[in-house]
């Protein structure tokens, strides 16, 4: 069996695919990074819409009777980028009660040894493993990254000196879902799937939620699902389309876009000479950040589509993306005390 990325690639560079045929040649001038309004030391794009004041908002509003932890569990197997030779999650014991007992790393003797149970682990994975936040510099163009950062300059042998994952902010925003399988009447959308912007409006009609400029839209497939059988989870998944993508930033305002996928966009390419164009749109081009694997399932059960969205990434100086545990609270609506189902 194919794994999932192979499948996209294959399928890309033949021009085949989900509802797509082949992509005509480049033509004209390539796209380019976007410079910043927020000026040239910018490294955190569309997250400066993110204040004081629009924390203190969201947060004057948040139902704290039920946490919606969006994370999913790290275990050896878990679906990753392996296929294009990223590491597999990987977890290993450096101490256990009863190795202690034979080696006495410590030195401090059988007796406290047979009373102390020590255990330890180490793990390493892809910065890109489980649920994570991409960072500004994970996908740019012709060699440069948001906001003009090149990799010529700014790129060392031990990360990115400008847009590493260090300087990414903790994220407290409105976060609205966008539930496109539940407004289609599904439990997950079909393999190789393309979100349009009228997908969007549909679900956004259906829920009767608006956007507002700032929050954290973050979109449901139902790929989760089957998140424990990595290779149906990586196989052709559903994903966002470019029109989508363009009508969330552009139009609805949007700082942070997630999903509950791996890939997050869908493929093939719909962007002739870019096999991620939706990537590369939103991360080089408008500087906003991109969320995945993201468990969206409790969310969309107790139909909380409106939320104050909590996260941190990890400090990794230098790096393109970090591992995350986001949250959600419900917020209070003008008209009634909670939307938690008693």
């Amino acid at each position: 069996m194919f794994s999932g990325f192979a499948l996209m690639m294959s399928v890309a560079q033949a021009g085949g695919g989900h509802q797509h045929g082949a992509l005509p040649k480049v033509e004209g001038v390539r796209p380019v990074v976007g410079t910043s309004p927020w000026g040239p030391d910018d490294e955190i794009g569309r997250l400066n819409l993110m204040t004081a004041e629009s924390q203190q908002q969201v947060m004057a509003r948040v139902d704290a009777r039920k946490v919606y932890d969006l994370s999913v569990d790290y275990f050896i197997g878990m679906p990753g980028w392996h296929a294009a030779g990223d590491p597999r999650y990987q977890i290993w014991m450096t101490h256990t009660p009863n190795g202690t007992r034979v080696d006495d790393p410590l030195f401090v003797g059988s007796e406290q040894n047979d009373h102390v149970s020590y255990t330890g682990t180490a793990f390493s994975m892809y910065s890109h493993t489980g649920t994570h936040i991409d960072a500004l510099n994970h996908f740019g163009l012709n060699g440069k990254i948001w906001n003009n950062f090149d990799a010529s300059k700014h790129l060392g042998d031990r990360g990115w000196k400008k847009t590493g994952a260090e300087t990414i902010p903790p994220i407290v925003a409105r976060g609205v879902l966008l539930d496109v399988t539940a407004s289609k009447g599904l439990d997950m959308l079909p393999d190789g799937y393309r979100i349009s912007k009228q997908d969007l409006l549909t679900a956004l009609l259906s829920q009767g939620t608006t956007l507002q400029e700032g929050d954290v839209v973050l979109i449901r497939t139902g790929r989760m699902k089957v998140y424990e059988k990595a290779e149906q989870y990586m196989n052709n998944p559903p994903g966002l389309g470019m029109d989508a993508a363009r009508f969330l930033v552009e139009e609805g305002g949007a700082m942070v876009l997630g999903a509950d996928n791996l890939s997050f966009e869908a493929f093939p390419s719909e962007v002739a000479g870019n096999y991620v164009p939706v990537h590369t749109y939103l991360l080089a081009q408008k500087g906003a950040f991109i969320l995945e694997l993201l468990d969206l399932e409790a969310l969309a059960t107790d139909k909380i589509y409106e939320f104050a969205f909590i996260g941190a990434s990890l400090k990794l100086k230098g790096a393109d993306g970090s591992p995350m545990r986001p949250i959600a609270m419900p917020l209070l609506s003008p008209n009634s005390k909670s939307r938690v189902n008693d």
